[in-house]
């Protein structure tokens, strides 16, 4: 029973809850049994990343069974409940949680609980999902890996030796290890569309203030967006519509509704439903510095598009060049400037000097030097230094006026065509501590060259599994973009090819995903009776 359970999307669990013929406690139970399978000591006491996936920082057990009991109380007596009451999700340990802990995966704030709900979480409540648990991350969801948690790294369920993506690495491979149904992730850069790209997942970036940021902790203000991870589109509008919509506690929130995705995917799933779409390849973002396997992939995928009546060009934007060094110039300004009330006085766990010479400025030093980590560190001081006297508009000014023309690119992009399309990321995932990012950062900052246009323009992005790469058997992903405010557009065109590459590849991505708890033993019998 707790197999099947398991395996089943969020909707058609959301039908059998409505029918009767599951329980909301038999499915979260199910799932947390899934964790405790293949999560290894991370959810109980942080003995990290050792024996299992990594995928949890704190498990929500008590209370999620709690909500998912009076799911089905009042289901037995009649009453009216939300389409995905008792549909168990994960969140991403960057959304405040009350009850729960919410770290942001650093010893910054190791063990700090909120006195509230973000907004998002409020919606999560109201539409009567129990929460799982708070999920892994790179630390202040900084990094493209997962390896920069304080708490250890999330493994891939694909391969536990490589990569799960980041920063919401812990998201995507709860999604695809079947630990959970749906997620929520956050994405400044493409940290939910790159993670769902090497796991095989779906991850959504909404467009910039249709999912409020209220109970979010910061990175880059003008960057970050909420969103879902699932392992359908489907499953993901679903999200999307409950999560959504326009919140007054936050000043950058879009007054829209959110509705209509849902019966965008059902619509583009459809038979002809791709019929007539107009599809832009992005230029810039194939072909050289794309793995083979990848650019295999994307093209079949796209020539599956034309095969349904999509008609396809090739787009060029030319300023995409100059995106990836606005961004990290913007990115890290902002951390720099959001960061800085973490230090031991106002936010943020204190350290004393070790010389017991206490000033505030060196509780200050001490505090930031021993709690946050090196990503943190190198980012805050590459903000600060681009936001200071004399420098301010030869980088941030600069990176800015970038900004404007790479989102002037999309725009004339978007006059000719319906939906523009790239490869998620440029290679599939890679070893775990293959990149050396302490003599060459860049190596990692590279993994996002495909999703950082879309975060500095603000428009929708959806990655989507494109099937297994043949040179190493691991998961491409499929991005596809759609203009402001048109997200529904986007739902509708990822779920017709969804379905499109689902006949051709046999049913989904994830029949052919390893046995992840027999590949969990095995690591924790070499790691616990060392290398063999």
């Amino acid at each position: 029973m707790s197999e099947n359970i398991i395996e089943l999307s969020a909707a058609e669990l959301a039908q059998k809850l409505q029918a009767g013929e599951v329980t909301s406690v038999q499915a979260v139970q199910a799932h947390l049994d899934r964790i405790t399978a293949t999560d290894g000591a991370a959810a109980q006491d942080r003995s990290h990343g050792k024996s299992g996936l990594n995928a949890f920082l704190h498990l929500n057990a008590e209370e999620a069974l709690e909500v998912a009991a009076g799911v089905d109380r009042d289901r037995a007596e009649g009453k009216q409940l939300p389409p995905l009451a008792g549909v168990p999700i994960a969140v991403k340990d960057l959304i405040v949680t009350k009850g729960q802990p919410t770290t942001a995966a650093s010893r910054m704030l190791e063990g700090w609980m909120s006195p509230y709900d973000g907004t998002v979480t409020e919606k999560l409540r109201a539409a009567r999902m129990p929460i799982l648990g708070k999920t892994n991350l790179d630390e202040f969801a900084m990094g493209s890996t997962t390896e920069h948690s304080a708490f250890g790294p999330t493994r891939n369920p694909w391969d536990l030796s490589r990569i799960p993506g980041g920063s919401g690495g812990g998201s995507a491979a709860a999604v695809t290890a079947f630990q959970a149904p749906l997620a929520l992730g956050t994405d400044t850069g493409g940290s939910i569309r790159q993670p769902a790209a090497v796991t095989g997942s779906v991850g959504v970036k909404p467009t910039y203030g249709s999912v409020s940021r209220y109970g979010v902790i910061a990175m880059a203000s003008s960057l970050d967006q909420v969103g879902p991870c699932a392992r359908t589109v489907l499953d993901a509008a679903m999200l999307h519509e409950v999560v959504g919509g326009h919140d007054p506690k936050d000043s950058t929130s879009l007054s829209d509704p959110a509705e209509g995705f849902v019966q965008a995917a059902r619509d583009g799933a459809a038979e002809g439903g791709l019929k007539g779409l107009r599809v832009g390849v992005l230029k810039e973002l194939t072909g050289e510095g794309f793995q083979p396997g990848v650019e295999q992939r994307f093209r079949e995928a796209v020539e599956a598009l034309e095969k349904a009546g999509a008609s396809v060009v090739e787009i060029e934007t030319p300023n995409f060049k100059y995106a990836l060094g606005a961004y990290y110039l913007i990115m890290s300004s902002e951390v720099s400037s959001n960061l800085a009330k973490y230090d031991g006085v106002r936010f943020g766990q204190r350290a004393l000097p070790k010389d017991g010479h206490v000033t505030i400025e060196r509780v200050m030093s001490a505090t930031r030097a021993e709690n946050f980590g090196a990503e943190v560190k190198r980012r805050t001081i590459l903000g600060t230094y681009a936001l200071s006297a004399g420098y301010y508009d030869a980088y941030y000014g600069s990176a800015q006026k970038v900004r404007t023309l790479v989102q002037r690119d999309l725009d004339a992009a978007f006059e000719q065509v319906d939906v523009l399309v790239s490869p998620t990321a440029p290679t599939t995932a890679f070893p775990l501590g293959s990149v050396d990012e302490q003599a060459d950062p860049m190596q990692m900052y590279l993994n996002d060259i495909a999703t950082i246009p879309t975060n500095l323009a603000g428009v929708p992005a959806i990655s989507i599994p494109a099937g297994l790469s043949p040179e190493d058997g691991m998961p491409v992903g499929f991005q596809l973009m759609a203009p402001a405010r048109e997200d529904a557009r986007l739902y509708r065109a990822a779920a017709g090819l969804e379905r499109l590459l689902e006949e051709a590849n046999g049913g989904p991505i994830w029949k052919d995903l390893p046995d992840v708890v027999e590949a969990v033993a095995k690591l924790s019998e070499t790691t616990e009776g060392g290398a063999k």
